[in-house]
C-alpha cells in the first residue's frame, strides 16, 4: 500500500499553520448557493499565486485546475464545494478557541476545501504528472437548490473523459458511496380571496394548501431492504392579513430515497395527490419542479470498490477511528447516475452543519491533510 513519503509529511507539517489561515479566510467569504463569485475569485487568485499550470472558472462558477489532462479520457477528479447554506452576502462570523473554530459553512465545506487546495499546491510547487488526467475543482452549488449544478457542468464539459470522482465533503468517519435521489417541488395555490367577513364563502387558498399537505403526510414509503425513503414539507407561506381570505399561498416539498424505484413510487404517489386537489377545485394549484438530484446508475462496481477501500483504509489509518459508509445526497449523484464511479469522503470532525453554531475540531484538521495527500497522491504512483 502507497504511504506517504517524509517529504510530504514535512510538506504538511510545514503548512499546517498556513492551512488554518486559509480554512479561516474562506470562511469569513460570503458564498450562498449561486453566489459564490467572491469565493470563486479568491480560489482562483490563490490557485494562481500558489502554482497551478492552469485555472479555469467555467460558466457555473466551478474553479478548476486540471493537471496533464490534455488528450486524457482517464480524468480522475478532486473536489470540494464553495457555497454554503447561508444567504449573507456580508462577512461571515469567525471565532476560535482552544478546541474549535467556529464559522456557519465551516465544516460543510469549508475546510474540506481548504485542506484539498494546500494538497494541491504540493502538486504544483513539485511539477508532479500522473498516467492519468487529474483535475482539483473547487465547485460551485452543492447545497439545497444549487441543485449540484456545479458537478453538472463538469460532467457536461467533460463527457466521456472523466473515469473517476472524488468529493471531499464533512467527516473522516464515513464516506458514501450510495446516491440519495431526491425531487423538491414549488407548489402554489391561488383563489379569488377576499374580506373574511364580508367575503365569507370564498375560496382559501391556506385551506387549499393545508388539504393537500395532510393528505400527502398519509403516504406510507415504500418498505424495501436496505433501502431509505422519506418526505417533507419544509416551508409554507401565504395570506395577508388576520381578516383577509387568503388568495395564494405556497408550499415547498420534497421526497427522497436511496433507490430508484422507491424515488419514483413517491413520484407517482405525489403526482395522483395533486391531480386529486386539483379535481377538488379547492384552489387553482400550480406545481414547479426546482430540485432533481438522480439516484445511482450503473457503474464499474470493482473500480468504485476500490476507491471505498481506499478512502477507508486511509481514514482508519491517520484517524485511528472507525470508517462507516453511508448512502448521502453529495455532489457524487451526478456523477454516479452517468455511470462514473464516484464516493464522497470526508476530511475533518466538525458539529453543527447548517447551523450558526458550526464548529470545526481543531485536532483533525493535521489528521484531514494527511488523508487527503494520501488519497491524491496514490494517483501519482499508478
Amino acid at each position: 500500500m502507497f504511504e506517504l513519503s517524509q517529504e510530504v509529511l514535512k510538506f504538511l507539517q510545514d503548512h499546517e499553520q498556513e492551512t488554518f489561515d486559509l480554512i479561516e479566510t474562506l470562511s469569513k467569504i460570503p458564498a450562498p448557493s449561486g453566489k459564490e463569485e467572491l469565493r470563486v475569485e479568491f480560489c482562483k487568485k490563490w490557485f494562481e499565486d500558489n502554482g497551478a499550470p492552469e485555472v479555469i472558472v467555467d460558466s457555473a462558477l466551478n474553479v478548476i485546475c486540471p493537471v496533464g489532462c490534455e488528450n486524457k479520457n482517464d480524468i480522475v477528479i478532486f473536489m470540494a464545494h464553495t457555497d454554503v447554506v447561508f444567504p449573507d452576502m456580508t462577512e461571515l462570523p469567525f471565532h476560535k478557541d482552544d478546541e474549535y473554530m467556529y464559522c456557519p459553512g465551516i465544516g460543510d465545506d469549508t475546510a474540506c476545501l481548504a485542506k484539498l487546495m494546500i494538497v494541491a499546491k504540493y502538486i504544483f510547487q513539485k511539477g508532479l504528472t500522473a498516467p492519468c488526467g487529474i483535475m482539483f475543482i473547487a465547485n460551485s452549488c452543492e447545497e439545497g437548490l444549487g441543485n449540484l449544478k456545479g458537478i453538472r457542468q463538469i460532467m457536461k464539459d467533460y463527457a466521456g473523459r472523466v473515469a473517476e470522482v472524488y468529493t471531499f465533503d464533512g467527516s473522516y468517519t464515513h464516506i458514501v458511496n450510495r446516491c440519495v435521489g431526491s425531487h423538491r417541488y414549488e407548489l402554489t395555490f391561488k383563489t379569488e380571496g377576499g374580506h373574511s367577513f364580508g367575503a365569507f364563502g370564498n375560496r382559501n387558498a391556506i385551506v387549499a394548501m393545508s388539504d393537500l399537505i395532510c393528505n400527502l403526510y398519509k403516504c406510507e414509503v415504500p418498505k424495501k431492504e436496505g433501502c431509505k425513503t422519506t418526505y417533507n414539507v419544509g416551508i409554507v407561506e401565504g395570506g395577508t392579513s388576520v381578516n383577509t381570505i387568503a388568495q395564494e399561498a405556497k408550499m415547498l416539498y420534497e421526497y427522497r430515497s436511496d433507490d430508484k424505484e422507491c424515488l419514483k413510487h413517491m413520484e407517482n404517489f405525489f403526482k395522483e395527490e395533486v391531480a386529486k386537489a386539483k379535481k377538488k377545485g379547492l384552489a387553482e394549484i400550480e406545481v414547479e419542479l426546482i430540485g432533481d438530484r438522480p439516484c445511482g446508475g450503473e457503474i464499474d462496481k470493482e473500480r468504485h470498490q476500490k476507491m471505498c477501500d481506499l478512502a477507508i483504509s486511509v481514514s482508519e489509518k491517520y484517524s485511528g477511528l472507525p470508517c462507516k459508509i453511508d448512502s448521502g445526497s453529495t455532489d457524487a449523484n451526478i456523477p454516479m447516475s452517468l455511470g462514473v464511479p464516484a464516493i464522497c469522503a470526508g476530511n475533518h470532525i466538525a458539529y453543527g452543519a447548517h447551523t450558526r453554531g458550526e464548529k470545526l475540531l481543531i485536532s483533525s484538521v493535521p489528521i484531514g491533510l494527511k488523508i487527503t495527500a494520501e488519497i491524491v497522491l496514490t494517483y501519482f504512483q499508478k
